[in-house]
């Protein structure tokens, strides 16, 4: 019987599908954060893991795992494509490893010192197909970890060679009593002392349950050119993987940095809404209890089961961590994707509050699997969905404000465009002497570009409470006649609910609960960030990011794709007034950091005692 699909048609439909995916690319948002405006690394019914390295003449190597079909079906298998002009034009597609019966997956490139580029990824070498019952399974994370090697930037790849691994504990657990071994490797190799090391996934049962960290180093890799003489070990030692049973059978996706003092951190994914870390004093050998990685202020990240990861900054040591700050604990809600910027200190990473990096319009389970490309002192970002792999520049100053977070105390004037204190209003925007700029109970607001059309806007309530409210006390209203328009009110548990409406579509938000301080006499700060692009509300109250605390999954809500016309003319603040000691408004969303960093330079001006 003939193939369905001969490699020609394959490879005719994926170049159709992939100048297809440039042409409808085109869009009208402009904002660096939108997933289509990065430029179009690979397309087709499958593709992950879009790893580079940068080579010796500057230009990019990407390696990605694709197919024709489906993730996990036959014909699976590792390819790379190479850039000159910093991620924006790929080159053809090279194949690594030719598609075929059992899959060859999760290529990692590793550069060593003297050129030569070696891949790491998973094969089916013992032909596994079945789990004995005659039914077809999933295949790709059976069998042996493999590595090839280019010494010509990715045009031809040396033969498949591979790599020892010792059975432990957890590979005695699965169907095949470790006669077969289950892993898989997203934890891009690193440099660590004078060798090389990456992280990987070791399972205990078909197909993804039971799971621990292991990681393999070579000390020699970055001077021996016979790969025949490379030293491996597989770390930790002994028969155990780093794994924490507190924290449910599902921890994987270990990736791996070394800190300044030498120590090494991973982190990975759960299926308990938080991601865990773990450190090692001795190079891998023994690893302390993994914990859930956490925020300067204490809190616990949160993170579905979705891929992590831990960068460092070449330029400043800084660190950065990719994840999707919800927790939720299934594949899904990826959309958007987060990132923290982290300091070392006492032998930790500390995080920052997180920003958006990315988002797109549908809800679906969104982007991951990203790898951070640093080149003349910039920074761009691959990641896929799935079907599309991507880069995207990302805007130094960006970067370089989050990693202000940590000690930010300034007050931003970009784009104030309403300062009322004390009945008293600074408006900077309205130019027309006779028309006026506020009452005693409200404030003129500038025009606000529909919800579909513009960035969006961040508004802050200032107040002091003496007094218990009722659910449904409004703080600010900016609601004109037919019901258009944003407002604040209090709500259950102690919490503050922003709404938004054209008219016709309603949105709205709750902070997290027990954000009001009823009868403590201090002046609190409650900022909603409305941002129209990535269509997420955020609060952040007294310098803190809504996370959801430990009653949900989510810290942040979103507006309805649909929304359109909200602005108004009047911002009321109403019955509560004498409680309400200050109001602003921008004509932007602020950065997270931006409004952490108002927060505290207005604190500062308070009197001491409070």
């Amino acid at each position: 019987m003939k193939p369905l699909f001969s490699i020609k048609k394959v490879i005719a439909t994926s170049t159709f599908l992939f100048l297809l995916t440039n042409l409808f690319s085109q869009v009208t948002n402009t904002d660096w954060r939108y997933l289509l405006n990065g430029d179009l690394l690979h397309a087709d019914t499958y593709v992950d893991q879009p790893y580079v390295t940068i080579l010796d003449d500057g230009s990019w190597l990407c390696v990605y795992t694709t197919n024709s079909a489906h993730e996990g079906a036959k014909g699976q298998h590792a390819a790379c494509r190479i850039s000159k002009d910093k991620g924006k034009t790929w080159g053809e597609s090279v194949r690594i490893e030719e598609p075929g019966a059992e899959s060859k997956s999760w290529g990692m490139p590793y550069k060593t010192d003297y050129g030569r580029v070696y891949v790491f990824y998973s094969y089916n070498g013992d032909k596994i197909h079945e789990l004995g019952n005659g039914k077809n399974i999933r295949e790709d994370m059976l069998g042996w970890y493999c590595f090839k090697y280019t010494d010509d930037g990715g045009k031809t790849w040396s033969e498949r060679r591979r790599l020892p691994m010792r059975k432990s504990a957890v590979d005695y657990m699965n169907q095949w009593n470790g006669d077969v071994q289950i892993f898989w490797g997203v934890g891009k190799p690193v440099k660590v002392d004078k060798g090389m090391m990456f992280g990987f996934s070791r399972i205990g049962e078909y197909m993804l349950e039971f799971s621990e960290g292991w990681f393999y180093y070579c000390g020699n890799i970055d001077n021996e050119k016979n790969p025949d003489k490379l030293k491996w070990e597989l770390l930790p030692e002994g028969d155990h993987g780093v794994r924490s049973p507190a924290w449910g059978g599902i921890q994987a996706e270990h990736c791996i940095m070394q800190l300044d003092n030498g120590d090494l951190c991973t982190s990975f994914r759960t299926t308990q809404g938080v991601p865990l870390e773990s450190y090692s004093k001795d190079r891998g050998k023994t690893w302390s209890q993994p914990e859930p990685m956490k925020d300067y202020l204490g809190r616990n990240l949160r993170n579905p089961r979705a891929n992590t990861k831990i960068w460092k900054s070449e330029v400043n040591g800084k660190y950065l961590l990719w994840y999707h700050n919800n927790g939720e604990k299934n594949f899904y809600h990826r959309n958007p994707a987060w990132i923290s910027a982290g300091i070392e200190k006492d032998g930790k990473i500390i995080w920052s509050q997180p920003e958006i990096i990315l988002y797109k319009e549908l809800q679906a389970r969104g982007m991951s699997y990203p790898d951070l490309i640093q080149q003349d002192g910039q920074y761009w970002v691959t990641q896929t969905e799935k079907t599309e792999a991507r880069c995207h520049k990302i805007p130094n100053e960006f970067l370089e404000k989050l990693w202000q977070q940590h000690d930010i105390s300034a007050a931003v004037t970009k784009n104030l465009k309403v300062n009322w204190v004390g009945e008293k209003a600074s408006i900077q925007w309205d130019k027309n002497k006779s028309t006026p700029k506020s009452t005693k109970d409200s404030v003129r607001l500038p025009l606000i570009p529909p919800a579909d059309e513009g960035d969006g806007f961040t508004a802050t309530v200032r107040l002091k409470l003496n007094l218990d409210m009722a659910k449904g006390t409004i703080l600010v209203d900016s609601r004109d006649e037919s019901g258009k328009g944003f407002w604040m009110e209090t709500s259950d548990y102690y919490s503050v609910k922003f709404s938004i409406s054209d008219g016709n579509k309603t949105s709205e938000w709750e902070s997290d609960r027990n954000i009001l301080q009823i009868r403590s006499y201090m002046e609190q700060d409650i900022t909603v960030i409305a941002d129209f692009r990535s269509k997420v509300i955020m609060f952040v109250t007294d310098g803190k990011l809504s996370d959801g605390g430990n009653y949900r999954g989510f810290g942040w809500g979103r507006i309805d794709k649909e929304m359109k016309d909200v602005s108004t003319d009047w911002l009321k603040i109403d019955k509560i007034r004498k409680s309400i000691t200050g109001v602003q408004f921008y004509d932007r969303p602020l950065m997270v950091t931006e409004a952490i960093g108002n927060y505290r330079a207005w604190r500062k001006e308070l009197p001491s005692d409070l």
